[in-house]
């Protein structure tokens, strides 16, 4: 479904030779769930955010190929991003509060991607606004959707934004750390929900986190980035339980567990 190519990327700001991605290349097969891990600054979301086609071609020089379902992404129109984004591919942010509109109903929202890409009349566009907020799991749908972002909790909002991705039934759901300012509960309910769909609705989901104990939980392969380069890729299993890079055995050991709690863990090189 998804084959990333060498792919790099510069901001033209940044200094001559400094990539934010350097030149890294992974696919993605149909209804599967990846993740893709590193600490901050890695060039985790700079890679989803080139492949969402979200990055201003004014302000970044991007390199290598992008085939969504064979497809190259990189050399598509600006109408057939447009078209396909919300559609085919839709993105689920890390701040809900700040993604969202504050002025703007949460329904229109939600329903936001069908008055783009549909015809269908506002009847209609509700009514599968309230069948997606449903299906994420919001309780009693009809009163939300007429409530403002800042009436909803950190973790309704998060599942309204599912909602919003939702709703066109996407082939691949891009989330950008979904879980990372919400507590341990809410946490684990936002990782069934995306369980559910991919389950339920065969969408394939690119998982992005520095949190290596979520993406155990969630997905069925992992890719590591380290200092905009991809370092290690495989099964979950076999990366979490057979690390090759050093790297990658350092994120793992900083996983916190009890038997670690105060324990200091080595740095990593030039960081």
């Amino acid at each position: 479904m998804l084959e990333i190519q060498d792919l790099h990327v510069r901001f033209r700001n940044a200094p001559e030779g400094k990539e934010a991605v350097k030149g890294i290349s992974f696919a993605m097969d149909q209804g599967e769930i990846l993740g893709l891990v590193g600490e901050s600054g890695s060039g985790k979301t700079v890679t989803a955010m080139a492949l969402a086609g979200l990055l201003s071609k004014t302000r970044t020089e991007i390199t290598g190929r992008v085939l969504f379902e064979g497809q190259d992404l990189l050399q598509a129109s600006r109408e057939t991003i447009r078209a396909m984004r919300g559609k085919d591919i839709a993105v689920v942010f890390q701040e809900p509060m700040t993604s969202m509109d504050p002025v703007m109903r949460i329904g229109p929202q939600v329903e936001e991607a069908l008055l783009v890409h549909t015809n269908l009349s506002q009847e209609e566009r509700r009514a599968k606004a309230l069948q997606a907020m449903a299906d994420a799991e919001l309780p009693d749908p009809e009163t939300l959707y007429r409530k403002y972002p800042h009436e909803l909790s950190g973790g309704m909002l998060q599942r309204a934004m599912v909602a919003a991705a939702i709703i066109s039934e996407p082939k691949l759901l891009i989330c950008d750390e979904p879980t990372t300012a919400l507590d341990v509960t809410i946490q684990e309910g936002i990782l069934a929900l995306l369980k559910k769909i991919n389950r339920e609705k065969g969408t394939g989901i690119l998982f992005i986190s520095h949190n290596l104990h979520v993406v155990r939980k969630l997905c069925t392969r992992v890719a590591v980035m380290c200092k905009g380069e991809l370092v290690e890729q495989g099964t979950v299993d076999h990366v979490f339980f057979h690390p090759q890079q050093d790297y990658t055995k350092r994120l793992i050991a900083a996983i916190p567990t009890r038997r670690k709690r105060g324990q200091r863990h080595g740095t990593n090189p030039g960081n």
